[in-house]
């Protein structure tokens, strides 16, 4: 595809948000201020793919890529912890794919050293856990500011879909 083809097509991006993805209203604010499209479906892992329809066609990207928001620290320390066998089924439905990890909290790795964080486990555990998942599993980490959520989703869709576009042909 031409740089003006594949321009033309990255207008038809939509957002798919897992159905069970709740309290992300900063997210879609976000979406809708910037004349995002997106729309709720059920994702096998993750909170956040896309769909990209391409000369009528929708490209699925579910298997592709995904993001997971976690909302604070206290959310991904239950999940490393509590909900670990859960959270590693999700884990492990998403190998072969790009899954990238979004925990709201600007200063994560400062807070979670100094424990400023609601939840038993230790700092050591935290983190150990944390980059273990990130090796086993191909997980990028990453600590983003709440305000910044869906720029962060949506920036990281789109440039994923973009460079897919560069080798894209329409046998696939």
């Amino acid at each position: 595809m031409t740089d003006t083809q594949i321009k033309k097509a990255l207008e038809n991006i939509t957002i798919i948000i897992d159905t069970r993805e709740n309290v992300n209203q900063h997210i879609t604010k976000y979406f809708d201020s910037k004349g995002i499209k997106y729309l709720y479906q059920k994702l096998d892992f993750g909170d956040y793919s896309a769909v990209l329809n391409l000369d009528g066609k929708d490209i699925e990207f579910f298997d592709k890529i995904s993001v997971e928001r976690k909302n604070s620290l206290e959310e991904i320390s239950s999940n490393l912890s509590k909900e670990r066998e859960r959270f590693e089924r999700e884990l492990t439905r998403s190998i072969g794919s790009r899954f990238i990890l979004m925990i709201e909290e600007s200063q994560g790795y400062e807070k979670i050293i100094n424990h400023q964080y609601d939840t038993d486990l230790n700092e050591k555990s935290f983190l150990g856990t944390l980059f273990t998942f990130g090796h086993r599993y191909g997980i990028d980490v990453n600590f983003i500011e709440k305000k910044y959520a869906g720029l962060f989703i949506y920036y990281q869709l789109f440039y994923y879909i973009r460079d897919y576009l560069k080798t894209y042909t329409s046998d696939q």
